[in-house]
């Protein structure tokens, strides 16, 4: 086994991993995005048993927000200078302390800790844990290493709630089962990381400047990453929207309570985000991202005839546009990034990145929720559409006038 893990480590020296290492380094990604989105068709159960309100429910999604971007903040510059097992090894540490706390819940003060564990877990992970598929990957296979490391965050985000609604409506103890099988691929994730032929390090990597900071990218790359933001932030915020109040679409304005269909409709989202990456892997990035802002856009169309008109249909095809809007944007911001970004600080690249769109996934779902509160949720979903459909525009507009100005990026 020793002889094993050192002969990985020597190859990862020399760029010759093989490529299935490649795809394991993705697991711990996926195994954390699968805890990230499968209390999703639970909330509706513990809503009903704790009593509390749509605004609250979408402050309780938010913290796991407020989680992701206070990790992000530290989580990305110690994985740069220290190394990628210092953080995931903890991150996952983590994550298992979430799933019991989610197991055990029994009030909001508890759902609120676990969603911020879980969001600081997943902050480590789309920082270093990216950061890993690429080093793992070598120079000669960044665009595979991003296309690996943005679908297993997807993917896994998809699985986790339609696993949930599955086996919530299938076997005994609901708000239970699901967290202890996430708990045993936590542990699987754990045993790959600690396989990893990851090197250490370079001294003096990571950059200069405080440990704990806004993270940012090196001089040159500001405008890669303005441009991938500009797609991605609408797209997630989109898909954020879907998780965090497409339970009480479908159960109250809808009329359909099941949760294997909460978790279908989630998994179906980020099944398309998955999927549409491997559909254009080879198109260059400004088509990935206008077309990326193109379909944000017409999710939030589908959106307002979903809620106006009280169809199904619409609001799947509004959480299928807008997982490939989330995943276009990711694909081609994180191609954009790992093109020019040197590896000693591509996990502060990655966490600037996720700041990028993750605080308007926290900021707009929330005020959509109270807001939904007060005037009805067909109102506040309109808004919210129409606010977010005009950024997505925008942002594909962004990056059709700015291209140029990225110099060799395709």
């Amino acid at each position: 086994m020793t002889e094993v893990m050192s002969d990985a480590r020597a190859r990862a020296g020399s760029g010759d991993v093989p490529v299935r290492w490649v795809w394991l380094a993705a697991w711990p990604v996926t195994a954390v995005f699968v805890l990230s989105n499968a209390a999703t068709p639970l909330y509706v159960l513990w809503q009903r048993e704790m009593g509390f309100s749509k605004g609250t429910l979408t402050v309780v999604f938010a913290c796991y927000i407020a989680g992701l971007l206070g990790s992000l903040l530290v989580s990305g510059v110690v994985s740069d200078r220290l190394g990628r097992k210092p953080v995931l090894l903890p991150a996952l540490g983590l994550a298992l302390v979430a799933c019991l706390v989610f197991a055990t819940a029994g009030g909001v003060a508890a759902l609120i800790v676990a969603r911020l564990c879980t969001g600081v877990a997943v902050g480590a992970v789309v920082s270093a844990g990216m950061a890993a598929v690429t080093d793992v990957a070598g120079p000669d296979r960044r665009r595979l290493a991003a296309l690996l490391a943005s679908c297993a965050m997807v993917f896994g985000a998809g699985v986790g709630p339609l696993l949930a609604g599955v086996l919530s409506e299938t076997l005994p103890a609901p708000t239970v089962t699901v967290f202890v099988v996430e708990a045993v691929l936590l542990v699987t994730a754990g045993v790959v990381v600690l396989r990893m032929p990851v090197r250490r390090p370079v001294r003096g990597g990571g950059g200069a400047g405080a440990w704990v900071r806004v993270p940012g990218v090196p001089r040159g790359a500001g405008r890669r990453l303005a441009l991938g933001i500009a797609v991605f932030a609408p797209g997630i915020t989109a898909t954020s929207f879907v998780l965090s109040l497409g339970p009480s679409l479908l159960s109250g304005l809808l009329g359909t309570g099941s949760r294997i269909v909460a978790g279908a409709l989630a998994f179906a989202m980020f099944l398309s985000a998955t999927g549409v990456q491997f559909a254009v892997r080879r198109l260059r990035r400004r088509v990935v991202l206008v077309t990326g802002a193109g379909a944000t856009a017409l999710g939030m169309l589908a959106l307002v005839v979903a809620v106006h008109g009280g169809s199904v249909p619409a609001l799947a095809a509004a959480a299928v546009l807008a997982g490939s809007g989330q995943g276009l944007g990711q694909l081609g911001g994180l191609s954009l990034l790992n093109s020019t970004v040197p590896g000693a600080r591509l996990a502060e690249a990655n966490a600037a990145f996720n700041v990028g769109g993750y605080l308007p996934a926290g900021l707009l779902p929330v005020t959509a929720g109270y807001v939904s509160d007060a005037v009805g949720l067909t109102a506040g979903a309109t808004g919210f559409a129409a606010v977010l459909g005009a950024l997505a525009v925008g942002g594909g507009g962004l990056v059709l006038l700015r291209w140029g100005r990225v110099g060799s990026a395709q």
